[in-house]
């Protein structure tokens, strides 16, 4: 993580939420003058309080900003806080670089891009992996691309945000198709763990010890090693939410449609996930789609006392 100081360039975070407000803390530590917006006035009290200046709407926040950094949930969003009513884009500076690190399809970053070029502004197609505890440690991985003069600008904010930062070619859309590829794998790879660590308690075994097995196994995956404990400790306060594969995994049907591509294994991992959300746990963990196979078979998980 970089901690060079910026002499106080103006930076504006839109999107105070489990990864933005890390992303916003880190900027601070890495000393830009950071401005930070949020709908939740809770979030912005406390990073206020904590860290940097409080605005009210994205355009307060982006007041003569030279970079904006947008951490909201999808393009909606995005659009709406850049270029809605009170955006973040005409308060700008003029030339200042939009880092945008929303999960989104590749068309509407390619059609967020144009927006920002109307305007005279940079453009960086920048989402983002690693959760909230890296977010918070300036330690993110984020999968940009964009143009040359997009990214020189962006550099710094970059710096402070990640450890690693791929440069994966000059055009928008192309951060974002890396993106869906991970959340392809990702959903299902969570809707697997769910559907086997629930299984395993069907067939009476000890899951805390299939759990220690299996992260030694060949069988293992990330997604694995990082969700069966919420599952483990009957835990599914959210740190990603179920509606977030719903999303993502729905915009990787959408391109599979588009590029006339099979994706069947993530059609069904989007079933599981959109079962699990039918059932109220849409809010919940995403580790609930265990809970949904608990339900359907009368299987008994861990909850908590």
């Amino acid at each position: 993580m970089a901690t060079h100081s910026m002499n106080g360039t103006k930076v504006a975070v839109i999107g105070l939420g489990s990864m933005g407000y890390g992303m916003a803390a880190s900027l601070v530590r890495a000393g830009f003058d950071v401005a930070g917006a949020d709908v939740q006035a809770a979030a912005v009290a406390r990073f206020a309080k904590e860290h940097g200046r409080a605005a009210h709407s994205p355009a307060e926040a982006a007041q003569d900003a030279e970079i904006i950094v947008t951490v909201v949930v999808n393009a909606a969003q995005t659009r709406d806080v850049l270029f809605g009513p009170n955006g973040a884009a005409g308060a700008a500076k003029p030339g200042a670089v939009i880092i945008s690190s929303a999960t989104m399809s590749p068309k509407d970053a390619v059609e967020l891009a144009g927006f920002a070029a109307e305007q005279g502004l940079l453009y960086l197609d920048a989402p983002i992996s690693g959760g909230a505890h890296r977010a918070a440690e300036g330690a993110l991985t984020i999968l940009a691309s964009g143009e040359a003069a997009a990214f020189a600008k962006a550099r710094p904010a970059l710096d402070a945000m990640a450890a690693t930062l791929y440069e994966l070619g000059d055009r928008p859309g192309t951060g974002a198709s890396f993106k869906m590829i991970n959340q392809l794998l990702a959903g299902v790879h969570i809707a697997a763990a769910c559907e086997a660590i629930t299984f395993a308690k069907r067939l009476d075994l000890d899951i805390a010890k299939v759990y220690e097995v299996i992260t030694g196994s060949a069988g293992n995956s990330w997604m694995f090693e990082n969700r069966v404990p919420h599952v483990l400790e009957g835990d599914y306060t959210p740190r990603s939410a179920v509606d977030i594969f719903t999303k993502d995994l729905g915009i990787i049907g959408d391109m599979s449609r588009d590029q006339k591509f099979p994706t069947p294994i993530a059609a069904q991992a989007l079933q599981m996930f959109l079962m699990t959300a039918a059932a109220g746990m849409g809010r919940d963990d995403d580790a609930s789609v265990a809970r949904l196979y608990a339900k359907i078979t009368g299987v008994d998980l861990p909850t908590q006392s």
